[in-house]
């Protein structure tokens, strides 16, 4: 089973794959696609597309993605909103229900901590994936995403980890 986690952004929305097998999980890919241009709509067009080519290129089976986080500016919580939009309408497009995590359930469940910073959640993705090479932070969040999904959802290791609880 083929994972793909979102990390939802304008500018930089992350994205990472892992493969799901039994109790193991392994890193496929990670990148992240830029919302190019000036105009609002040609941003939310190049993130679509660039994120539809992730889909045909690795064609996950399952797909998740981290809430908004809102902050104290309504306009830039709204733009991301937007990104987000893009983020659950390409895997609803491919057929794929979207699995969709706050912030902190991805922090806790991978690093332990709803807490944890960024580099925190690197170093344990790290762990879980050895050898892997990020494209940059959204996407390392995004693979985050991907293995919180993992261990949360109807894929095979997140049954194995609620039948050991």
């Amino acid at each position: 089973m083929r994972i793909l986690g979102i990390d939802p952004g304008l500018q930089n929305l992350g994205w990472g794959v892992i493969r799901v097998e039994g109790s193991k999980i392994s890193h496929l890919g990670n990148g992240v696609c830029h919302g190019t241009g000036t105009a609002l709509a040609q941003r939310l067009l190049a993130l679509h597309d660039a994120l539809s080519e992730v889909f045909t290129r690795f064609a996950p089976d399952e797909a998740a993605v981290e809430h908004v986080f809102v902050n104290r500016d309504g306009a830039g919580t709204l733009k991301l909103g937007q990104a987000r939009g893009v983020a659950l309408l390409v895997p609803a497009r491919f057929g794929l229900e979207v699995g969709e995590y706050a912030p902190n359930q991805i922090k806790k469940t991978v690093v332990g901590v709803g807490h944890a910073d960024k580099k925190q959640i690197q170093h344990m993705v790290k762990m879980q994936l050895p050898g892997v090479q990020f494209a940059g932070p959204d996407a390392a969040d995004a693979l985050a995403v991907a293995i919180c999904h993992a261990r949360h959802a109807g894929s095979s290791l997140g049954k194995l980890m609620r039948a050991q609880a």
